[in-house]
C-alpha cells in the first residue's frame, strides 16, 4: 500500500513502485516485483466497447470525522463506475499520514473488506478511471500521490487538459529530478507534480482572497491568513491549466475540489450529518446518504476542513458544460444544471418523434442508454414501447480473452433479441449516438435475422462530426462515420430502412441549458481554441 510519508529517497527520485497481485506495492528488483506488470492493460470482452463514447473518470471525496470514510468512498465509486472501468483507487488521511490503494479493474474487483479496513482516517478521495490521456496501466491509476513543501497531496481528475506538453515542460524545469511524474504518463500526474512545486513557479505569489463560507454573502476580499495549505499552490497552478478538469484532491488535513472555468465536467457538493462530500454526479450523493447542496461553479476552488467549506474563484466563469453528459455519459438518476438526466433524455426522444415520425409497430431501445429516449419517442408518437433486446449487464473488462469463435458472435455477447417480440414487426430502434457505426450495423443485421420486417433507426442526438478534446474518447474525425457520409449513406452503411437524427436545436432545447453548453463534437466550434498538434484523447498519436 502506498503511503504519504515521503523520505529522502523519494525526494531524490527512487524507481517507481509496481503492483503486486493484491494491489500492494514494492520496488522494481525485489523478489515480489515480478508478480504483475504495471504496464499491462486489461482485456476487453465487449467487441463493440470502442464504438461507444467514454468519459475519462469519476471522482469522489469525503471529509467526515467519525465516519467510515473509505467505505463511503467505495460506495460512492460504485455509483460512478459507469464513468470509468479500467482502474480504481482510494486515498485516506488520518490527519498525519495519507494512504493510497489502487489497482486495475472494477471497484468491486479492486477492494475487499480487509483493504478498506486498512484505509482509515476522516478524509478520503476515490477515483475510477477510463484512460484518455496516458496508457491503461497501473502506473496511471489514480489517485496520484506526490510531495508538497508541507506534506503530501493525493489527487483525482475527471477531464482532459489540452496544454499537457507546456505543463510537462514547466514541471520538468522546476523539479530536482528528471521525472517529476514518477513513471506515470497522464495529465493528472503533471498537475500533481505542479501543485507540489508551485512555490518554485516564477512570478508573484497569488493574492489569496478571504474565503467565502458556503451559504454566506460575498464580502470585500481581504488577505486570508488561515488559507488551507494547498490553496496558494492551487491558485497559482489552476489558472495555468487549459481544457477540462474537475479535481478532487487532499492533503493530510483538508479536502479540496476545483472545476475548470468552462465547467465541462460535473462536480457537486453534498452534506452528510457529520461532514461533506464531493462527487462527479448527484447519484453518488444519493447512494451514500448525502444531501445535495449545489454544483461546484466553473472556475471555483473549495476547501473543506474543521472550519467548514470555503469557496474561492480562480478564473472568470464561461460555462460550457459538455452536452454529452445529458445525451449519454451521466447516470439517468443524476441531476446536472438543475435538470434530471432521465427527464432530459425522454424529452430528446419526444422531440425526435416530432421531427422524424415514421409508421411502425413498436419502439424499442438499444439498452440501456437508449431507453429514456425510446420511452419519450413512444409516448409522443403513440407507438407502443417494447423491450425487444436483452442486455448482458456483466459484459465488460476482463483478464480472460474471448476465443475467435466467441468474437465472431459479435454483438450477441452483449445484446440478444427477443424473437417473439420483434418477429414480423416494423421496428423503430432508438439509440443515443452513432460513432463509427459498427454497433448499429451489427444490431440491424441481428434484428433482421430475428425476423424484423423493417428496422428504422432514430438517434437522440445530432451526427457526431468532430473529436472531443475535453475528456471523451471519440475517435479521429476520419473514423467518425458522419464526418465522411451524409445521412443517406450512413443509413445504407448500417443497413437500416430509414435513419434520422435529433436536430441540434432539439437537443439543446431538451437540456434547458441555452448557450451554456459545449457542442464541439457536433459543430466543430469549441469553447476555447485548440492548438494545432493537440492530442486527441483516447487516440494515441492522433492530433488536431
Amino acid at each position: 500500500m502506498l503511503s504519504g510519508s515521503w523520505g529522502p529517497d523519494f525526494a531524490s527520485g527512487i524507481a517507481p513502485t509496481v503492483p503486486l497481485g493484491d494491489g500492494t506495492t514494492s520496488h522494481p528488483g525485489s523478489a515480489a516485483s515480478t508478480a504483475a506488470d504495471p504496464s499491462a492493460p486489461l482485456g476487453i470482452l465487449d467487441p463493440f466497447e470502442d464504438d461507444r463514447p467514454h468519459d475519462q473518470c469519476g471522482v469522489f471525496g469525503v471529509w467526515a470525522p467519525g465516519e467510515d470514510v473509505s467505505r463511503l468512498t467505495y460506495f460512492g465509486l460504485y455509483a460512478l463506475q459507469h464513468r470509468g472501468q479500467q482502474s480504481a483507487g482510494i486515498a485516506t488521511s488520518d490527519g498525519e499520514r495519507i494512504r493510497v490503494y489502487k489497482d486495475q479493474g472494477l471497484v468491486s474487483q479492486v477492494f475487499t473488506d480487509e483493504i478498506l479496513q486498512g484505509l482509515h482516517g476522516h478524509i478520503a478521495l476515490g477515483h475510477c478511471r477510463y484512460a484518455t490521456t496516458g496508457a491503461d496501466n497501473w502506473l496511471n491509476a489514480q489517485p496520484t500521490l506526490g510531495p508538497t513543501p508541507s506534506g503530501t497531496i493525493a489527487l483525482g481528475h475527471n477531464g482532459n487538459l489540452t496544454n499537457t506538453s507546456e505543463l510537462r515542460n514547466l514541471a520538468r524545469s522546476l523539479a530536482d529530478e528528471d521525472d517529476p511524474q514518477h513513471g506515470a504518463t497522464t495529465d493528472t500526474s503533471i498537475v500533481t507534480a505542479l501543485l507540489g512545486l508551485a512555490d518554485r513557479i516564477p512570478g508573484p505569489a497569488p493574492f489569496v482572497a478571504r474565503a467565502r463560507p458556503v451559504g454566506a454573502d460575498m464580502s470585500a476580499p481581504t488577505a486570508d491568513e488561515d488559507a488551507a495549505p494547498l490553496v496558494p499552490a492551487a491558485l497559482k497552478v489552476l489558472p495555468r491549466l487549459r481544457g477540462a478538469f474537475s479535481l478532487v484532491f487532499m492533503d493530510e488535513g483538508t479536502l479540496y475540489g476545483a472545476r475548470d472555468p468552462h465547467g465541462y465536467r460535473p462536480l457537486v457538493l453534498g452534506r452528510l450529518h457529520s461532514g461533506w462530500v464531493l462527487a462527479s454526479e448527484t447519484a453518488a450523493l444519493d447512494l451514500v446518504g448525502a444531501i445535495f447542496v449545489r454544483e461546484i461553479e466553473p472556475g471555483e476552488l473549495i476547501s473543506i476542513d474543521a472550519s467548514g467549506v470555503r469557496s474561492r474563484h480562480f478564473a472568470v466563469t464561461r460555462a460550457s458544460t459538455c452536452v454529452f453528459e445529458y445525451v449519454y455519459l451521466a447516470r439517468p438518476d443524476t441531476v446536472i444544471g438543475g435538470r434530471q438526466i432521465v427527464a432530459t433524455r425522454r424529452r430528446m426522444g419526444a422531440i425526435l418523434a416530432q421531427e422524424s415520425p415514421i409508421d411502425a409497430d413498436l419502439v424499442i431501445p438499444t439498452p440501456e442508454s437508449g431507453t429514456p429516449a425510446a420511452i419519450g419517442y413512444a409516448q409522443e408518437s403513440g407507438i407502443p414501447f417494447a423491450q425487444g433486446l436483452v442486455k448482458n449487464s456483466y459484459v465488460g473488462r476482463t483478464f480472460i480473452q474471448p476465443t475467435q469463435s466467441l468474437r465472431q458472435l459479435g454483438i450477441r455477447l452483449k445484446l440478444n433479441p427477443l424473437r417473439e417480440v420483434i418477429e414480423g414487426k416494423r421496428l423503430i430502434v432508438i439509440d443515443d449516438s452513432i460513432v463509427r457505426g459498427n454497433t448499429q450495423r451489427a444490431l440491424v443485421k441481428m434484428l433482421r435475422e430475428a425476423g424484423a420486417a423493417e428496422v428504422h433507426v432514430r438517434i437522440s442526438s445530432p451526427p457526431v462530426n468532430w473529436p472531443c478534446f475535453f475528456g471523451i474518447d471519440f475517435p479521429t474525425r476520419a473514423e467518425l462515420i458522419a464526418s465522411s457520409m451524409d445521412i443517406e449513406h450512413v443509413r445504407a452503411s448500417i443497413g437500416a430502412d430509414s435513419l434520422a437524427y435529433l436536430s441540434l436545436r432539439g437537443m439543446v432545447e431538451a437540456t434547458g441549458q441555452g448557450t451554456s453548453l459545449c457542442l464541439g463534437c457536433f459543430t466543430g466550434d469549441y469553447p476555447e481554441p485548440i492548438a494545432k498538434g493537440t492530442p486527441i484523447p483516447g487516440t494515441p498519436g492522433a492530433t488536431a
